[in-house]
């Protein structure tokens, strides 16, 4: 039997009960009921052993390029950890898209208190290495690593959920997909094994292809994400976007890419080793190819650049995306062709690189649909390509065929398996398609066109784009004229005029006219446009063409120098230039401590041509250590400047490490400044305590999701995650808000709020937001008093004790204590 082969051959490995391997030696005719099993940890050590075996088989089979079938990778050997971050609040008040937090490490997901189960949603575009981290969770799991996420799990369920087509229930799911046939376990004993065990984890990698995602059928799954279903389970859910439905506890994380210390971490795990000089030689051919660089931030087209910069020696250099993947898929075939002899093998080989009409027609048909269609029938490919042709691309990694199981049974019972084609990566569907698209753009007159790629969303499909402008000019001139046509369209536009002939000369003049204004980066700005601008700074760059000002509005909700390049809260990152003069960072809720003003002026010394960088921050900023300083910024006279409410406040002295007070403008702290949960509180309340000490006015604290009391000493203290913290009495604080969904109230907690409020002697809003409170504030005449006396407004957006379903603005009455309805 495989499995008991296998199974022996790992015992070292896995510790399971020598009673369940006795049963995998015994031929099935003779291998005890199911039911005469009394022991439930008996299944448990079953299921267990048999997940870890299918585990197994997955998490040793990486290919980090197509062909490569005769060396394949275990997950470990090639797993390098890229950026991530973590979206912390609900946005209401910081905007969207600014409530990201970097992550030190992927085991920082899984740091939520024990006991509690949550959801979680990974979210990431295309191959930044969704499914390679969880098999990397499987890996540890499988393998007992010590500190590693679910290594204290008991069991770990982990599905593709594009395999699931017409699967009802996990259990099903589980003992179709992941057990042998020789497994003794039926459905019924999986799913009591998942009712009855109480430390389960469960992954679901690719929502996005989720065959059922939008039918009846897929409700199932849609109720183990939103906790309807398996509540008692932690659930990890890997995605491109996000589901239509989820629980508001979820922790949403997205995986930002490679930045150059992973590239160099991967290229020595798992390419040439600690070899220095073959590493800086890969390195070397990465700088030789700048318009690589946004490509080669999306770890598996690093991977692939990597391992093919070392194995061939004729690597070039690239003047365009499109010229790589043409060097690229040419590199797929010759493998194919020096491992075989057969002349007529070769000559086969050369006509289906050169001849795949059918197979463009078919990408762009399904990557134009309404739902892209990027997965086919085995029968209907084979149909429309030809045999020979499917069996060539197979061979070189380009097709990925899969074994899926559909609905029908055979007559005894057995479950009935068909076998489902799609591209290695969804790019080189892309890649295929964009031959189709560069065929229809030179036979479609204009409005035809338009019509045509209004079905083809930029943001979505940018490569398919540039391919097609880079595959035949002609093509190219139609298409860019569409793109022009479209808001924020000339920024992408000129990618696609560079794919046209590789050569910047031609668009230096469109280049030159862009960065001669302010090249901004908004928070609104979608990711193409954003990735675009990215692109145009770094051609600039590469080319010394000046560029006047960067400003950056409201897309830095954190000044941090990641690998060297300011991090975007949209997950670019933005190298230094080497042509950029003035870099202005402006958002409301701009944080900016010490060591990430220390960052930040890294990052300005690497712009050898800055003269000014502006920031447009939320608070007066800490002096810094002049020892940290970069030197060349001292002597490069490079003027650091702080506005507040676009009014200048302060500018830094270079050589003391001090802000000093410009002779106009007023200190205050405008716009609000808010208190939860991965927002750096401590750093904020220090902030806030300095500023009232110096008697700035500070316009507005909002405190969320803290569940904040006043304490004995008046101060308030804010409940966090692994401490407790005070906010001090703040005597230029204007407007308060307690902020804390769903929280019930008593009148002790009430009055402390009231008083804390009290003691704030220039507070004269104060708004309850969300909680549930007593229909009276007793025993505080005193505090009621002090607040009529300085015309203090109480309001709160809020439900009562009598009205616990009832949420309306409602306001206070000062001197009944009663809260009544707003007119």
């Amino acid at each position: 039997m495989r499995c008991t082969c296998l199974l022996l051959g790992i015992m070292s490995k896995y510790i399971v009960d020598p009673v369940i391997y006795s049963i995998y030696h015994t031929d099935l005719k003779t291998m005890p009921h199911p039911s005469k099993f009394q022991r439930e940890d008996e299944h448990l050590q079953i299921l267990a052993a048999d997940l870890k075996l299918a585990y197994k088989a997955l998490y040793e089979a990486i290919q980090p390029i197509p062909y490569i079938r005769d060396r394949l990778y275990c997950v470990d050997k090639v797993f390098i950890e890229g950026g991530s971050e973590e979206w912390v609040g609900d946005g209401t008040f910081r905007g969207k898209g600014t409530s990201w937090v970097r992550l030190e490490s992927y085991k920082d997901i899984y740091t939520n208190p024990p006991g509690k189960p949550i959801r979680y949603i990974i979210q990431a575009d295309p191959g930044f290495g969704k499914t390679t981290q969880t098999l990397q969770y499987t890996f540890n799991w499988s393998t007992g690593v010590k500190g590693s996420p679910f290594s204290d799990v008991q069991l770990l369920i982990y599905l593709r959920l594009r395999q699931l087509r017409g699967v009802r229930s996990l259990a099903i799911a589980i003992r179709r997909y992941l057990l042998p046939k020789s497994c003794p376990l039926k459905i019924a004993d999986i799913r009591e094994i998942l009712e009855h065990t109480t430390s389960v984890a469960i992954i679901l990698d690719g929502w996005d292809e989720y065959p059922e995602l939008n039918t009846e059928l897929g409700g199932y799954m849609r109720d183990i994400i939103t906790a309807r279903a398996s509540p008692n389970h932690d659930v990890t859910l890997t995605t491109r976007y996000l589901p239509k439905e989820f629980p508001a506890t979820a922790r949403r994380v997205r995986l930002t890419g490679f930045d150059d210390q992973a590239r160099d971490q991967y290229i020595r795990k798992a390419v040439v080793g600690d070899s220095d000089e073959s590493v800086e030689q890969i390195k070397q051919r990465l700088k030789d190819n700048p318009v690589l660089a946004d490509l080669c931030q999306v770890p598996l087209f690093f991977v692939m650049f990597a391992h093919l910069a070392h194995e061939k020696e004729a690597f070039k250099r690239f003047k365009s995306v499109t010229e790589f993947f043409s060097f690229m898929i040419k590199c797929f075939h010759e493998h194919l062709r020096n491992k075989e002899e057969d002349p007529n093998v070769e000559r086969q080989s050369r006509q289906y690189e050169g001849v795949h009409e059918e197979l463009s027609a078919l990408a762009y048909e399904g990557l134009s649909k309404p739902d892209q269609q990027i997965v086919w029938k085995k029968e209907e490919l084979i149909r429309r390509l030809g045999e020979g042709f499917y069996e060539h691309h197979k061979r070189i990694g380009m097709l990925v065929e899969e074994e899926v199981i559909t609905d029908q049974t055979t007559a005894d019972g057995f479950d009935v398996y068909t076998s489902e084609i799609r591209f290695y990566h969804k790019l080189f569907c892309e890649w295929y398609a964009a031959y189709h698209l560069a065929e229809l753009a030179v036979t479609l007159d204009g409005a035809e066109l338009s019509s045509e790629l209004k079905k083809l969303d930029p943001y979505d499909l940018q490569y398919l784009y540039r391919f097609a402008c880079g595959l035949d000019p002609a093509a190219g001139k139609k298409i860019i004229s569409y793109l022009q046509s479209l808001k924020g369209g000339d920024k992408f536009a000129v990618l696609c005029i560079l794919e046209q002939t590789g050569e910047v000369d031609d668009i230096k003049e469109t280049v030159k006219k862009l960065c001669a204004d302010t090249v901004s980066i908004k928070m609104g700005d979608t990711k193409l446009l954003q990735r675009s601008t990215v692109q145009l700074l770094d051609i600039a760059s590469s080319h010394k063409i000046p560029t006047s000002c960067l400003h950056l509005n409201g897309c830095v909700s954190e000044a941090v120098a990641a690998g060297g390049n300011l991090l975007l809260n949209s997950g670019l990152h933005v190298p230094p230039s080497t042509t950029l003069e003035t870099i202005a960072i402006t958002g409301e809720n701009l944080d900016i401590p010490e060591g990430k003003m220390i960052g930040l002026l890294t990052y300005a010394e690497k712009c050898e041509k800055l003269k000014k960088l502006t920031l447009q921050c939320l608070l007066p900023l800490s002096d810094l250590p002049a020892e940290q300083i970069p030197p060349s910024l001292k002597t490069r006279n490079i003027e650091v400047l702080l506005l507040s409410l676009k009014e200048l406040v302060y500018h830094l002295n270079l050589i003391q490490g001090k802000w000093v007070k410009h002779s106009s403008g007023t200190a205050q702290i405008g716009g609000y400044v808010e208190l939860s949960r991965g927002t750096e509180i401590g750093w904020r309340v220090r902030e806030l305590t300095r500023a009232s000490a110096a008697g700035i006015p500070i316009a507005q604290v909002v405190i969320y999701g803290c569940s904040p009391v006043a304490d004995q000493s008046g101060s308030i203290s804010l409940a966090l995650l692994s401490s407790q913290l005070s906010l001090p009495i703040l005597s230029t604080l204007q407007e308060l808000w307690i902020r804390d969904i769903a929280r019930r109230m008593d009148n002790t907690e009430v009055v402390g709020i009231l008083s804390y409020t009290a003691q704030c002697a220039a507070v004269k809003v104060l708004v309850f937001d969300g909680q549930t409170l007593p229909d009276r504030v007793q025993g505080a005449e005193s505090t009621l008093s002090t607040l009529r006396s300085r015309n203090v407004s109480v309001l709160g957006r809020m439900k009562t004790e009598s009205s616990p379903s009832d949420c309306r603005v409602r306001c206070l009455d000062l001197f009944s204590g009663v809260w009544e309805e707003d007119d």
